[in-house]
């Protein structure tokens, strides 16, 4: 299965500095097989980075879409818009839910509307740190992976990646603890079994997993080596150009 690198550079950067940092990453990187890079700036930096990219040696995210294709929605942006532009959606990530309020129903639809507009939706799921405390994670995992996807057809259902991010494992939280391989290692298994126990063997197997959570260059190998786990959602560390590219770089030795 191929691996995946996603750098979620959030709300960092202008138009500007995306371009450089764009420039200087496709000049680090080789061509890679079966390893996909993948970048998610802002919104307003899509259109311009489309017209850049090398999309051989890397690909374009959006950080969020709307799940109506067109209307009267001020301020939003479809991912019928976003169509042609990027490969991939983040979708349901810590800060939308926990911040920003979205709802698991806003976030089903968001992935049914990614998929409708040929766009791959990164579906992200996580608890935080109290449901960890009070042994929830499990039923945390599986009401937000199941209702992310309540709305996928079984055809559609490989065209979905998981990115399981503890939110008290996020550097930006207050507080943050590093997740350590051990606790990865079971979520990534319920995440694993609530896809088995749902569509079967068979189909979750194909089913791409990532795992996010304070990715650095010291840590990258270790949750790699992971049973289950296909790849890395990045966050701080994808804003410096030298640890995105340590990370990468990391990832394809471990894939050999």
């Amino acid at each position: 299965m191929k691996t995946y690198i996603v750098g979620n550079w959030k709300l960092n950067f202008t138009v500007g500095e995306s371009s450089i940092y764009l420039h200087k990453l496709v000049k680090s990187l080789p061509s890679y097989r079966n390893l996909e890079v993948v970048v998610a700036p802002s919104t307003l930096s899509l259109q311009p980075l489309s017209l850049q990219i090398d999309r051989k040696r890397i690909k374009l995210a959006a950080q969020n879409g709307f799940y109506r294709d067109y209307g009267a929605f001020t301020g939003e942006v479809s991912f019928s818009q976003l169509r042609g532009l990027v490969d991939y959606a983040i979708i349901g990530h810590s800060e939308r839910r926990y911040i920003l309020k979205e709802d698991d129903k806003t976030i089903q639809k968001k992935v049914a509307a990614a998929i409708r507009n040929k766009i791959r939706p990164i579906l992200c799921v996580g608890e935080i740190e109290s449901e960890r405390a009070f042994g929830e994670t499990a039923d945390t995992i599986k009401d937000q992976l199941l209702g992310g996807l309540a709305d996928v057809s079984d055809d559609d259902l490989s065209k979905v990646i998981i990115a399981y991010e503890p939110v008290w494992a996020i550097s930006s939280v207050k507080g943050a603890k590093l997740a350590s391989p051990s606790e990865v290692a079971e979520a990534i298994d319920i995440i694993r079994q609530t896809l088995i126990e749902t569509y079967g063997a068979e189909a979750a197997k194909k089913i791409t997993v990532l795992f996010g959570g304070s990715v650095s260059p010291s840590n990258a190998g270790g949750y790699l080596t992971i049973p289950g786990v296909n790849g890395l959602l990045v966050g701080g560390a994808s804003l410096i150009l030298h640890e995105f590219v340590d990370i990468i770089e990391i990832a394809k030795k471990v894939q050999a």
